[in-house]
């Protein structure tokens, strides 16, 4: 710091990134502090061509948007009279860019004169955290901000550069990402993979014996005629029933008996990566709602009047823990359990991570003495398991290991050449195990979990009974959340805080499909796999991808100039695009339909060709791209008109019988159905009613990620009930709904609407999520009060075009440079009394007649009247004689708002 406690006479301001986090940490700081968030990033690049030029030395323009600008101006506000300004954004990489940011914003604006600027971090949302925090302040880490600037540089190039590639190349195809495509290619290769595995035939050969205590145990056949059988050694039924009938027919003995103490140490505490993997595993939480839950718990919850953050930062390579927290771990261990639970000496694990100064402490509870079931009642549903699972993690982390005894016995009959193996073990000390098992992908038996009975060498053995049993060959299992991020985390692609957002990407563009947990990629998601591979090999290569991982964090270690690192990936990236550019589609069909030919066109049953035309009988059946996308075609176009989707619509075309699938009774009787209509599948509650025609049957859309195949009666009950009350917001005490519209699932509050995320369950969004979502949403909108005429609220919003007034359907726009904050009640209402007008544009409009006209004008008022914030185009009333006349006068009337449109 620059000097002593008389230097905070004067209110200084600390800038963190959410508003929860602020009201807590104003707390600590008390009102020498003045503590505001920047809600996330303030500024980023602009969604365009040009926004990082590679031949001005990657130069980037930065832009701040509305709720940015708000920030910065509360922000500039607040240091009026200030000295020192604190930067606490989040310990990470992003963290250290959001201060970076904010940083320039108000240097460019010369708010910062006179006033020093610090850097701080802090690793958990605790009183004493953030004390020790602002006594040891530092200054911006630029190498870590320059590591940043080339990733964010290198995403934006990729983005848009290689995506109107595929625009023009594969129509139908969204856009393609530096990491999401190898991610991608990752689950296209494992169902390719999948589809050309034949299974092979084997046989395991085992008999139940009892020993001469008469305890029973199974031991399975290893060795026959003196040699060691191989997995397919036994591949048919015939031979499978020789070696099952000499078993049958022998007398064994206990050949030997070999007893081993082996001890089993606990995992780490957790990553982020191992985070997600283990809530995928044991919680079935995706990456996504992990994080967010553990978002709140880092920012904390009430606990007797005080918020408290109940774990440290979620986003972090590292394992280590702090060591005031081991020794409050160990000594709660040995209260809780024992001494003899807690190590000699704690236990250190080191990070794999290759830059330190991106891995922090591993994820643990900040005070060990929180148990779970003291927090389950303050916590939602979901923030109580994965606390839970992180309090058992770290503090098993800190725990004795666990010994086991494990035996193996083999029995061997007369001759010796046909012997039996049995393996068992038996838990002399549960250590750690007494706490937490890790979770596993792999949920077959495990013969070491067995227990064996007593034996000794020379037992005879008696009630030989033996049985052959088949097995085939399994294919390599889809990847889920959890075996994705593992296997993104071994091969080095992307980092702990992007592996959420990355495969949230992958979803929402459709390109994948989650089905029992298990990524399964859609046909446009194998089509941009295919391009890419094809035409852009080594940028969808996980080693390429990998390697330049290691770049990026040379240079946040001070090791590497980002300019370097992004002049020669744009050397090489940009010859490659444009090799790209006298590509023919032609020549673009034949390498996907090479490339996935065994995948559209699958060997037939009856041995005939599977590409044969079952139209016409004699054209070849191939890929084809159109308009819309990619498409199956026959080679005798136009002759034969025969064409097939490459995918069936929501992929559910045998699940519909007719149309329509029964899902069961509602509660008061009616017929459950889903349903394909114009706009896809729906949801309808009973029939309509031929008596009143204005009576409608309940009908509710589907989510995404709801399909034909999974949906139960008792989630589409739920949709069809929509909204529903999620509970009062803690602030205002306002009822909080959930429901979904026209563009997806949503929260709403009065009139403020929040989005939901792809992975949020509608039907049991919980109250906190509920009000996360609507957070960012209020920030851009300031309710002044309550109309004096009808109470009912006069509120003030940020519009496409500029911020404006509203009152119920009345809406008027704010005078030109007036600020949100600076509108008072009493001037709203007065510029609602003399600029109000409907929110909608009254239907039905006299001039013309034309339906031509009409829709034109009405086009042209509702662009006008959008988020209210234009004054509405005097649309002209054509006197219309003619049609010609009419259709003119309405296309004069809507250009100039098209023109409008365009420039803004």
């Amino acid at each position: 710091m620059t000097g002593t406690r008389t230097e905070f006479e004067m209110t200084d301001v600390v800038v963190v990134e959410s508003p929860a986090k602020a009201k807590t940490i104003n707390k600590y700081l008390g009102d020498d502090f003045t503590v505001l968030a920047s809600f996330g990033h303030v500024r980023d690049l602009p969604p365009k061509d040009g926004s990082v030029r590679p031949d001005e030395n990657f130069a980037m323009d930065w832009q701040t948007d509305e709720r940015g600008s708000r920030q910065i101006a509360a922000i500039a506000k607040a240091l009026k009279g200030a000295t020192n300004l604190y930067l606490a954004t989040d310990p990470d990489r992003e963290g250290e860019a959001i201060s970076w940011h904010v940083r320039a914003a108000l240097s460019e604006k010369n708010l910062l004169r006179g006033i020093d600027v610090h850097r701080v971090t802090f690793n958990e949302i605790t009183k004493s955290a953030v004390k020790a925090a602002m006594a040891a302040p530092r200054d911006l880490d630029m190498p870590l901000i320059e590591a940043y600037l080339a990733r964010r540089a290198l995403d934006y190039l990729v983005g848009f550069t290689l995506s109107p590639v595929l625009w023009r190349k594969l129509p139908g195809s969204r856009s393609a990402g530096r990491v999401q495509s190898v991610a991608l290619r990752l689950i296209c290769e494992r169902e390719a993979e999948i589809e050309v595995f034949r299974p092979r035939e084997y046989w395991t050969v085992a008999s139940a014996f009892t020993t001469p205590a008469g305890a029973g145990f199974n031991a399975r056949l290893t060795h026959l005629d003196g040699r060691k059988l191989d997995q397919f050694d036994l591949n048919d039924e015939a031979s499978a029933h020789a070696a099952r009938d000499l078993v049958q027919s022998g007398r064994f003995t206990v050949r030997s008996v070999e007893p081993k103490r082996v001890k089993r140490n606990p995992a780490p505490p957790f990553t982020t990566s191992t985070l997600q993997q283990e809530a995928s595993r044991k919680l079935g939480m995706g990456a996504q709602a992990t994080m967010r839950a553990a978002q709140q718990l880092y920012e904390g919850i009430d606990i007797g009047g005080e918020t408290v953050g109940l774990i440290t930062y979620m986003r972090t390579d590292g394992v280590q823990m702090a060591r005031e927290a081991i020794s409050s771990i160990r000594g709660h261990i040995g209260e809780a359990f024992g001494q003899n639970y807690v190590p000699p000496q704690p236990r250190v694990y080191s990070t794999k991570a290759k830059n330190a100064q991106e891995a922090h402490e591993a994820i643990r509870p900040t005070d060990v003495t929180r148990a779970p079931d003291a927090m389950r009642a303050r916590l939602s549903p979901e923030q109580a398991k994965l606390y839970e699972l992180i309090w058992k993690r770290a503090m098993a982390s800190q725990m004795a290991s666990a010994e086991l005894d494990q035996v193996t016995v083999e029995l061997a009959d007369a001759s010796g050449k046909t012997v039996l193996r049995a393996t068992g073990s038996i838990v002399a000390f549960d250590g750690f195990l007494k706490l937490y098992i890790e979770g596993r992908d792999d949920r077959s038996d495990d013969d070491e979990s067995r227990m064996l009975p007593a034996m000794k060498a020379g037992d005879v053995l008696s009630g030989n009974k033996a049985t052959a049993e088949q097995h085939f060959t399994q294919p390599p299992p889809r990847y889920s959340e959890a075996s994705l991020v593992k296997k993104m985390e071994e091969i080095g692609i992307g980092r702990p805080s992007t592996y959420a957002s990355i495969l949230g990407v992958l979803r929402d563009r459709a390109y994948v499909r989650l089905d029992n947990r298990r990524f399964v990629p859609e046909d446009r998601g194998r089509l941009v796999t295919a391009f890419l591979t094809s035409f852009f090999e080594r940028y969808v290569d996980s080693g390429f991808t990998a390697s330049l991982e290691e770049q990026l964090d040379d240079i946040s270690g001070g090791r590497a100039d980002w300019h370097d690192v992004m002049a020669a990936f744009w050397h090489d990236f940009s010859a490659a695009v444009g090799q790209t550019k006298d590509l023919k589609i032609s020549d673009v069909i034949d390498a996907l339909d090479q490339d996935l030919g065994t995948h559209f066109f699958p060997e037939r049953a009856d041995g005939g060709d599977p590409r044969q035309c079952t139209a016409c009988g004699t054209g070849r059946l191939g890929l084809r791209l159109g308009k819309f996308g990619a498409f199956i075609g026959c080679s005798n176009y136009p002759t034969c008109q025969f064409t097939r989707r490459l995918v069936a619509e929501d992929g559910d075309s045998e699940t519909l019988k007719d149309g329509m699938k029964v899902l069961g009774a509602a509660p008061n009787g009616d017929e459950v159905t889903l349903r394909r209509g114009p706009y896809g599948l729906y949801i309808q509650q009973g029939e309509p009613n031929p008596e009143d025609k204005k009576a409608k049957p309940k009908r509710a859309n589907l989510p995404r990620g709801v399909t034909a195949d999974t949906l139960t009666l008792e989630q589409a009950l739920g949709l069809l009930s929509l909204p529903r009350v999620v509970g009062p917001h803690p602030e205002t005490g306002e009822i909080i709904e959930a429901g979904i519209g026209r563009f997806g699932p949503y929260v709403k509050m009065g009139a403020i609407y929040g989005t939901l995320d792809a992975d949020d369950d509608v039907l049991t969004v919980g109250l906190n999520r509920a009000v996360d979502s609507l957070a960012k949403k209020l920030a851009s909108i300031r309710n002044l009060g309550v109309h004096p005429k009808d109470r009912e609220p006069v509120m003030v919003r940020k519009g496409r075009f500029g911020p404006y007034i509203q009152h119920g359907q009345t809406v008027a726009n704010l005078p030109k440079g007036t600020e949100i904050d600076a509108i008072t009640l009493d001037e709203a209402v007065e510029l609602l009394a003399e600029k109000g007008k409907p929110l909608k544009p009254k239907a039905g409009s006299k001039a013309g007649g034309r339906k031509t006209a009409a829709k034109s004008t009405t086009k042209t008022a509702k662009a006008s009247t959008k988020d209210a914030a234009s004054a509405e185009p005097k649309a002209a009333k054509p006197k219309a004689t003619k049609a010609t006349t009419t259709r003119k006068t309405a296309a004069k009337t809507t250009a100039p708002a098209k023109r409008k449109a365009a420039a803004s």
